[in-house]
């Protein structure tokens, strides 16, 4: 894979992102997937982009406050304007410990203008095509 396909980005999970649980608000973790999906559809077109689709999100443990939460996003497949990423995330203490996965989502991002119109991605170096 090309290195500008799979990004990684580290949280630190706070009380105010939590529910009356101690643990990570289902909303504040969407927000961290989209942030992830974000950054790796931006960083593998070299344009800017917005959302078009939450394709699937599976909460399988919860994340305890004070936990560090590690995101890996992967463009998954490119097409003409819109690609589609997955990001997985991996909780653990801070202290160390193992990793275990909590979250897994995918997206479509579509890179888009100024006026918020898709073009095509025009990135050169993009290793995965589909029409």
């Amino acid at each position: 894979m090309a290195s500008d396909t799979t990004i990684k980005l580290v949280e630190l999970i706070f009380p105010d992102q939590a529910n009356h649980y101690g643990t990570l608000f289902g909303g504040n973790a969407l927000a961290l997937l989209a942030k992830a999906a974000f950054v790796a559809a931006t960083r593998h077109s070299g344009m800017a982009v917005v959302m078009a689709r939450s394709e699937r999100v599976d909460f399988s443990t919860p994340i305890q406050v004070g936990e560090m939460l590690e995101l890996t996003g992967t463009v998954l497949r490119t097409g003409r304007s819109s690609m589609q990423v997955e990001v997985v995330g991996e909780a653990q203490p801070m202290t160390g410990g193992t990793a275990r996965e909590v979250l897994r989502g995918v997206f479509v991002m579509v890179a888009v203008d100024a006026g918020g119109r898709p073009q095509p991605i025009r990135k050169q170096n993009i290793t995965k095509e589909t029409a």
